[in-house]
């Protein structure tokens, strides 16, 4: 019984190894490849400036209801109930636009994640089809990556293939340039050829395209100037209430200078 068991594990173990030794295995380094490529680069730098920016105008928004929640602390002595429960609700509703914002930018399906998949993922996409075809083309039945969550306890560079995704990629986009390049000299002898009236045509709609970008650049001035007077109208009603407090802190103390000058007289 013994021997029999024994047989099956060493049958077992011998059909393991050779099966093993016929299976081609090879590895990329994700974070390497995608530091080598420039498009990758780019991306990734445009990206962080886009968040850089996003937290920015975040950060200024907080920091003034910050300022709000403070002035309202201080000035609560000097305001009516229906004052104090206006600058509240103000308050109350500058937080949740502040919320609303932060979702919009760095939410589950917010801008972020958008602009990452806009900029980003074209380029990953570009090494899972390297990869891919040099599995094929090198018979490889596994590719693991050595910067994921996989635990790569040993690694034989050898079996190292970023280098041939880098090179395959570069190739590629090289191929994608010159073609590229092909085609706006083809689209510009196709406009040279073109009739006065198709050119026109052309011409009047980037004109339209331009006027477009002026309108929506003209609106969003228009929105940062009625936001920077709103931010005036409140820091010089602020002001205005400032000097309300300190005129009523200087009639309290006169009144009472006056006070103790009647009660000295009386004594």
């Amino acid at each position: 019984m013994k021997k029999n068991i024994l047989s099956i594990v060493l049958l077992l173990v011998t059909s393991i190894t050779v099966a093993q030794k016929n299976q081609r295995i090879a590895y990329i380094d994700m974070e390497y490849i995608l530091q080598s490529i420039p498009a990758y680069l780019e991306a990734q730098n445009s990206l962080d400036a886009k968040v850089e920016k996003w937290k920015a105008r975040l950060d200024k928004e907080a920091r003034a209801i910050e300022v709000l929640k403070t002035d309202l602390t201080n000035e609560k002595a000097i305001l009516t109930k229906d004052l104090i429960e206006e600058r509240e609700e103000d308050i109350s509703i500058k937080q949740e636009s502040l919320r609303r914002l932060e979702s919009l930018y760095f939410g589950p399906n917010g801008d972020m994640y958008n602009l990452r998949k806009q900029l980003v993922k074209p380029v990953q996409d570009q090494v899972y089809n390297a990869v891919q075809t040099i599995a094929s083309r090198k018979k490889y039945d596994f590719v693991f990556d050595k910067s994921s969550d996989l635990v790569m306890l040993y690694s034989n560079k050898k079996h190292d293939i970023s280098d041939l995704v880098v090179q395959m990629i570069n190739i590629d986009q090289r191929r994608q340039a010159k073609k590229d390049k092909i085609e706006a000299k083809k689209s510009l002898l196709k406009n040279d050829n073109l009739s006065d009236e198709q050119k026109e045509k052309i011409a009047k709609r980037e004109e339209l395209k331009k006027k477009k970008e002026a309108d929506r650049l003209a609106k969003i001035k228009q929105i940062e100037e009625k936001r920077k007077q709103r931010l005036e109208e409140r820091a010089n009603k602020r002001k205005l209430l400032q000097e309300k407090r300190k005129a009523l802190l200087k009639a309290q103390e006169e009144a009472r200078k006056k006070k103790e000058e009647e009660t000295k007289e009386n004594k």
